[in-house]
């Protein structure tokens, strides 16, 4: 049977970048790779979204420096920030880009990546948990379940400029997956659920709102598509947040483990009523 010591991490040389996914919150979801690159850089460029109890698991002694943009706030730019990249790679330093979730996903890894090629300087990607994913599994909530839902779409919540994305199809949205999840559209919550309702999605439909997941300060909000932003606001919901729309959002009666810890009696078939409905 093979051992712990049978994997042998892959050297990151001096002058190397790698852009890291730190997953939602936990460090317990980081990936092997992810706290080998935190060990052994020698400076980590981190976003506004990771967990501080991550970066203390880097090398001590490694340069610490913050590039975290958030909406309203003083932010650096994305070419300073790939600027500083290739700064700090051309010094002969181990560079950890450091992104919560995954750097794929709404995280603008490709974008900083390419910077690195268009400089000549090598880089490595290690994906990470997104939050739509692991934010929404420690919510209780799973994208997919074969009662609810065989597709899912995510949706970033507004473009590079902050505005509400207008290259949606919102018609076409609204109608063609069962399950929505939308990264960092608090801001325009209001908008997107005034869209989605008037292309066909129901107001009925049932929504989560998860703020900071996958943390020791995780929120959620059970609500509708209807009611959601009167229920954001009631429930002092705040970025970071996913917010889910769909059937899936149900079985949180029966897969919420984290609310169990604490005392919450789970329904072993939160979607019982409705599969006998369809069976008569």
């Amino acid at each position: 049977m093979p051992s712990d010591t049978d994997f042998a991490a892959p050297p990151f040389p001096p002058g190397h970048v790698w852009l890291v996914g730190a997953g939602p919150g936990d460090p317990g979801l980081l990936t092997i790779l992810a706290l080998h690159a935190l060990k052994t850089c020698d400076a980590v460029v981190y976003d506004a979204l990771v967990d501080e109890r991550v970066l203390q698991l880097a090398r001590r002694g490694a340069e610490r420096i913050h590039a975290g943009k958030r909406g309203g706030k003083p932010s650096p730019s994305q070419p300073d920030i790939s600027d500083r990249l290739v700064r700090l790679a051309r010094e002969g330093k181990r560079v950890l880009r450091l992104k919560g979730g995954d750097p794929f996903v709404f995280g603008r890894g490709g974008e900083e990546a390419l910077a690195l090629v268009a400089a000549g300087i090598p880089f490595r990607i290690v994906p990470g948990v997104t939050a739509g994913i692991g934010g929404l599994a420690y919510a209780g909530i799973p994208v997919t379940h074969r009662d609810c839902n065989s597709a899912v779409t995510f949706v970033t919540g507004h473009t590079a400029g902050g505005d509400v994305p207008d290259g949606i199809d919102w018609a076409a949205l609204a109608k063609g997956a069962p399950v929505l999840v939308f990264y960092m559209a608090l801001k325009h919550l209001a908008t997107i659920r005034d869209r989605l309702i008037a292309a066909g999605r129901p107001a009925s439909d049932a929504v989560a709102l998860v703020a900071k997941a996958a943390t020791p300060d995780q929120r959620v909000v059970e609500t509708t598509l209807g009611a959601c932003v009167e229920d954001a606001a009631a429930g002092v919901i705040e970025p970071p947040a996913i917010v889910v729309v769909g059937e899936v959002v149900r079985l949180r009666a029966g897969l919420d483990w984290l609310g169990a810890a604490t005392g919450r009696v789970l329904t072993a078939d939160p979607l019982g009523a409705k599969r006998a409905r369809k069976a008569g």
